[in-house]
C-alpha cells in the first residue's frame, strides 16, 4: 500500500488539488503546512484529525510546517451562520503562544512553527491590494461555498477578506520555505484553492492542496464536542481521564473509522483489532486501544496509566488507592459538600442530600448500599473525621453502584 493509498484507506483524502499530488506524496519529501486561528489558548479535540494527518505525513517523510494565525486570528475565519467574535491582541497573542508549545510538544520539537503576523505586520494594506487583491476576481471569491452561504444574512469586508489573507499565507510560504502543499479541514478548501491560483498566477508554478473530510460522532455532531464544550487537548484543561472517558464510549459504528483516522496502527493491526473486537463487542477493545493511542500521544504514557488507573477504580469501587489529586480529576465539575466539623454518618447523609431522610439513610446503612472511600458502611454510629478522609481532605461517598458524592473539609 503506497502512502496516498494508506491516506485514502484511512478516510483522510476529500478534496483533491494539483496534477501529481499522489506521485509527491509517494516518490519525494515535500514542504507541506497546516494552520490554525488562536481563538482559544488550546486546540482541541476536534483539531486533532488534522494535527494527527500533518504527524502521519512528517512519519511518510515530509517536512510540515505548523502556522498559528497570529494576523489571521485578528479577523477570523468566515462562520456558516455568524461573525467570529474578535478577541483581545493581548488574549490573541497568549493563546498563539499556549498553541505553539502544544503543537511543538505533540510534534517533538521536529514540526516548523510559525506566526503569519511576522510576514503581514508591516505589510502596507495599499500595497497588499495591489500585489495580491487584483489578482482576485470578486465572483471567484462569492462562488465559493462558505462566502456563498452568508450572502444572504451578511458578511463584513473583514470576513470576507479572510480568505485573500489566507491565500497570501500560501504564497509567501511557497516563495519562503518552498512549501507546496496545504493540508487542512474541509471547510478551508476554498482558502486552499485561492492560495494555489495565486501561486500560480504569480509565479508561474504548480501547488497542491487536499483537505480532510469532517470528523463527526454517531449523532453527527462534530467530533470532539461534549455537550457543546470542547475537549481540549491541553491536559490541565481536559484531563487524560476525562479524555479516557469519552474515547472509551465511542459508537461501535464509528470506533473502525476513529482509530484509522486518529491513530497510527497499522491497517493490518486495526483489522486484526476489529475482527476481536466485532466478537466480543462487550469488551470494547477497540475503544479502549483508541483511547490508549490518543492519549498517549497527547499526554504520555504515565497520563494514560494515571486515566486508567482511575476508571478502573471507580468502576470497581475500590476508592482506597485514591489520592487527592485523583479525585479531583476523577470528580472534576462535582460541587464537594463542604464540612466544617466531625459528624455522625447518617447526620452527613442528610446533610449532603445523599439521602432524603434520616430513616432512608439507616435504610441504605442498613442494607450495605453505602460506601466511604470505597469501605462498606453499616454502623449508624459511623464517625465521620479528618482521618477518614483521603490525605484528611476528601471523603467519597458512594450510594449504591454508581452514585457518588463528594464531601470536603475546609482547609
Amino acid at each position: 500500500m503506497t502512502n496516498w493509498e494508506e491516506l485514502k484507506w484511512r478516510g483522510l483524502v476529500k478534496d483533491v488539488a494539483g496534477e501529481g499530488i499522489e506521485d509527491k506524496i509517494n516518490h519525494e519529501s515535500i514542504t507541506f503546512y497546516w494552520g490554525t486561528d488562536p481563538t482559544a489558548d488550546s486546540l482541541h479535540l476536534g483539531h486533532y484529525s488534522s494535527l494527527i494527518t500533518a504527524k502521519r505525513l512528517m512519519k511518510m517523510g515530509h517536512n510540515p510546517i505548523l502556522l498559528c494565525g497570529g494576523a489571521t486570528g485578528r479577523i477570523g475565519d468566515p462562520r456558516p451562520t455568524s461573525e467570529r467574535e474578535i478577541i483581545s491582541i493581548e488574549e490573541l497573542n497568549q493563546n498563539v503562544g499556549s498553541i505553539k508549545n502544544q503543537i511543538d510538544k505533540i510534534f517533538d520539537g521536529k514540526a516548523k512553527l510559525v506566526n503569519n503576523y511576522d510576514w503581514f505586520k508591516d505589510y502596507n494594506y495599499l500595497d497588499f491590494l495591489r500585489d495580491i487583491g487584483k489578482y482576485i476576481n470578486v465572483n471567484y471569491m462569492t462562488s465559493k461555498d462558505i462566502i456563498n452561504r452568508r450572502l444572504e444574512t451578511g458578511i463584513t469586508y473583514a470576513e470576507f477578506s479572510y480568505m485573500l489573507i489566507q491565500g497570501y499565507d500560501f504564497l509567501h510560504m511557497y516563495n519562503e520555505f518552498n512549501c507546496i502543499m496545504q493540508v487542512e479541514g474541509s471547510d478551508q478548501w476554498g482558502n486552499i484553492t485561492t492560495g494555489i491560483d495565486l501561486i500560480r498566477k504569480i509565479c508561474g508554478k504548480e501547488a497542491y492542496g487536499f483537505t480532510m473530510p469532517l470528523i463527526l460522532d454517531a449523532t453527527g455532531k462534530k467530533f470532539g464536542k461534549s455537550e457543546g464544550n470542547a475537549l481540549w487537548l491541553d491536559e490541565k484543561k481536559t484531563s487524560s481521564y476525562e479524555l479516557y472517558q469519552y474515547l472509551i464510549n465511542t459508537d461501535d459504528s464509528k470506533v473502525c473509522e476513529y482509530l484509522k483516522v486518529f491513530t497510527f496502527l497499522s491497517p493490518e493491526e486495526i483489522e486484526e483489532l476489529m475482527r476481536e473486537h466485532n466478537k466480543e463487542p462487550h469488551l470494547r477493545k477497540a475503544q479502549k486501544m483508541l483511547a490508549q493511542c490518543i492519549i498517549t500521544d497527547l499526554h504520555g504514557q504515565e497520563s494514560y496509566e494515571n486515566a486508567l488507573k482511575i476508571s478502573e477504580t471507580l468502576f470497581n469501587g475500590d476508592i482506597k488507592a485514591f489520592t487527592a489529586s485523583d479525585i479531583e480529576i476523577a470528580f472534576k465539575g462535582i460541587q464537594p459538600y463542604i464540612l466544617q466539623d466531625d459528624t455522625n454518618i447518617v447526620d452527613l447523609l442528610v446533610d449532603a442530600n445523599i439521602c432524603s431522610s434520616k430513616r432512608e439513610a439507616r435504610e441504605f446503612l442498613g442494607n450495605g448500599s453505602i460506601a466511604v472511600n470505597g469501605n462498606k458502611i453499616e454502623d449508624l454510629e459511623f464517625q465521620i473525621t479528618r482521618s477518614v478522609a483521603i490525605e484528611e481532605r476528601y471523603i467519597v461517598i458512594r450510594r449504591g453502584k454508581k452514585k457518588y458524592f463528594i464531601v470536603s473539609y475546609t482547609d
